[in-house]
């Protein structure tokens, strides 16, 4: 091979590599153990052979089900599912057909092919397109809109569309071969959604007479397949992060609802243990998921919570440890919440859902599922703080906790609440500063001087040591750039990633942490706190990253914030030890609603009658970036933030630029202007 063609197989040698580096000894030795058995499986030993059902299927998470909805919300979504339409990722609306055609990419039209599942590379998008847009639709998370509406209106289309959808997947997907069974996370989520479905289909004319028999037991055969599938391949060692407490939450949820077979109880006891130990494991004493990374935050909790339904519906419920890490992961994202309800990109987001059980939010519905958590959190909890972050119960709130819910929802007192919840999170690295919190003229900045990610690859992490984002009165103006892109545009996803895509200082053009693949670092910076202070007169906020210490000549980054809620203004020092020279860049990513102008020695963004002013160091240049294309290679793009999972927009960043020798301090100075009032 040469050229071009090479590059593919390089990369993948590199990649592999890499990963091994990151890896212990008896990782190494757990994965030979696992190569051996997908190639005992692929000789057809140790597959799954589902024996006859026998008993009757668990209680649904809440009961009885509810059912005060807008009833045409639910059915427009089901008669667009019926009529092919369906949103995924960047795709919207999209005309995929009914039922559509499983093994195919929505986005690329590529057909993966019926091999093996488990030693199928789902990586290679030249085989088998871009997999997150083919898992999505795999999910079935219409299936459960269709299931809704089915339950709201007892409508026979419905029904029948989704047995159709079902019986397709069951036919396009023979086990144990294709992409849709190589791996139980999708797995899980996939049993997540059959759950919920089933229990809002009971009654449904798909399970009767002898057509609706044999599909029951083919439905069945597929449950226990991935029961199966599941519990001999859980995700280990660098790779048991959200992914472990997925597949326990799918396989917990699986067993309770179909304890059907001589080994549910079994896989029952193993996943409940699982999600009870993971639960705690992954995430700090303050409460934040140990990923670093938001979204997956609220993917955990989202888990933790279903789980924890279908457990207290079923009479296993877990201990009140347990509870407690949910409520306090509620905390974070409390905190962290702008008062019109947005939360900082912090590290990877991909929109993908455990269930979607209020179809309006469709896609790019961030604020939506933090809130709905919030919403649900404060009706468990009886937490008046959380119904005021969430404003109103939603939907899917209202579908986990019953009809009742929102009778307890109303009788929280907001004068219990106490705003803000919490300002700082040692063990994680996060802190909030500002003033006015909670009110229209609120000034909030969360501050990240927290671990790269969790274990040795930290998958989700992103290379944003002491960065941090800002909002004005829910306006946001300083953002983290997002994420756009996992296995495909390896460039992309380097990018959004990088350091320069944070606010935050680079050094020497050179990540923090060593970059080695898409869901790879092979070092991690380790970031520290030297000092918190709020006090009524003055917020200061000191840490440092020792990411840089591995350059020929090291450099240490300490970044002080000061903020003064008197005159609104933030003052940040950022201190570079070292002993020779360097190049430094600081970055201001700017929403992409901002205008920006460099005027006056001074950097102005404006929006919405707010205007920022940053004034830069002395001795570094000024350059405003907005949506800069690589032009050579090497070069990385600029200029570009990311609201969803393959989406971008041109937004303008501000780079200050310069040479350093020796011990540097370099003092950058932020000044809010509030909105005006309308007699100004």
């Amino acid at each position: 091979m040469r050229g071009s063609a090479s590059r593919p197989g390089r990369e993948r040698l590199l990649w592999t590599l890499s990963r091994l580096r990151a890896m212990s000894a008896r990782e190494v030795a757990f994965r030979l153990r696992r190569k051996v058995q997908t190639d005992i499986e692929r000789a057809g030993v140790g597959l799954a052979h589902p024996s006859p059902p026998a008993g009757a299927c668990g209680r649904p998470w809440v009961s009885p089900l509810p059912v005060e909805f807008e009833i045409g919300r639910y059915t427009r979504a089901a008669d667009r599912i019926l009529d092919g339409r369906f949103d995924v990722f960047a795709l919207e609306d999209a005309r995929l057909g009914f039922p559509p055609r499983w093994n195919v990419d929505p986005k690329t039209g590529i057909e993966a092919p019926l091999e093996f599942g488990f030693a199928l590379d789902y990586r290679d998008a030249a085989r088998v397109g871009d997999i997150k847009y083919l898992w999505e639709i795999n999910r079935h998370l219409e299936l459960v809109t269709l299931a809704q509406a089915w339950h709201l209106t007892r409508t026979e289309r419905y029904a029948r569309g989704a047995k159709a959808l079902v019986d397709s997947w069951l036919t396009q997907c023979p086990y144990p071969r294709g992409v849709n069974w190589c791996a139980s996370l999708e797995h899980a989520i996939r049993l997540v959604n059959w759950a919920f479905a089933w229990h809002l289909l009971a009654g449904a004319p798909l399970f009767q007479g002898e057509e609706g028999r044999a599909f029951r037991g083919r439905w069945l055969d597929a449950i226990h397949r991935h029961c199966h599938f599941i519990a001999r391949h859980f995700s280990r060692h660098s790779s048991a992060n959200n992914h472990l407490l997925g597949e326990a939450t799918g396989l917990f949820i699986a067993a309770l609802t179909w304890p059907l077979w001589p080994q549910s109880r079994r896989w029952r006891d193993q996943a409940c243990a699982e999600l009870a130990r993971e639960a705690l494991l992954q995430t700090f004493e303050d409460g934040v998921d140990k990923e670093q990374a938001v979204w997956y935050h609220h993917a955990v909790a989202d888990m933790l919570l279903i789980a924890g339904l279908f457990a207290r519906a079923n009479g296993c419920d877990f201990d009140a440890r347990y509870w407690a890490a949910l409520e306090s992961m509620l905390d974070f994202l409390a905190s962290i919440m702008d008062v019109s309800g947005g939360v900082p990109a912090i590290g990877d987001a991909d929109e993908g859902v455990l269930v979607r059980l209020a179809p309006a939010c469709g896609a790019h519905c961030a604020t939506g599922v933090y809130r709905s958590l919030l919403a649900t959190g404060a009706v468990l909890f009886d937490r008046p703080e959380f119904r005021l972050k969430a404003g109103e119960l939603d939907d899917k709130s209202r579908w986990l906790l019953g009809d009742a819910a929102a009778a307890r929802f109303e009788r929280l007192e907001p004068s219990r609440a106490r705003l803000p919840v919490r300002r700082s999170f040692p063990c994680a690295g996060y802190y909030i500063l500002g003033d006015k919190l909670e009110t229209p003229e609120e000034v909030r900045i969360v501050a990240d001087a927290g671990a790269l990610g969790y274990l040795a690859i930290a998958a989700h992490g992103h290379a944003d040591a002491l960065a941090f984002t800002l909002t004005v009165g829910g306006t946001p103006f300083l953002v983290d750039s997002g994420t756009f892109a996992y296995h495909t545009d390896g460039d992309w996803r380097r990018y959004f990633r990088g350091t320069s895509a944070h606010n935050t200082v680079m050094v020497d053009g050179e990540d923090q942490s060593v970059f080695a693949g898409p869901f790879l670092w092979l070092r991690h910076a380790q970031a520290t706190v030297d000092e918190f202070l709020c006090s009524p007169g003055l917020q200061v906020l000191i840490g440092h990253h020792e990411g840089y210490r591995r350059l020929a000549d090291p450099v240490l980054h300490r970044r002080a914030w000061r903020y003064d809620p008197s005159s609104a203004t933030l003052e940040i020092c950022d201190e570079l030890l070292c002993s020779a020279a360097h190049s430094a860049q600081i970055f201001w990513h700017f929403a992409p609603e901002c205008q920006v102008v460099h005027e006056g020695g001074s950097v102005v963004a404006e929006r919405d009658g707010l205007s920022v002013a940053l004034e830069p160091p002395d001795e570094v240049s000024v350059t405003l970036v907005r949506g800069r294309l690589a032009q050579r290679a090497g070069e990385r793009p600029l200029g570009w933030v990311s609201d969803g999972f393959d989406l971008k927009a041109p937004a303008t960043t501000v780079v200050f630029a310069g040479r350093i020798r020796g011990d540097t301090r370099l003092r950058s100075r932020l000044a809010v202007r509030r909105r005006r009032s309308p007699d100004a």
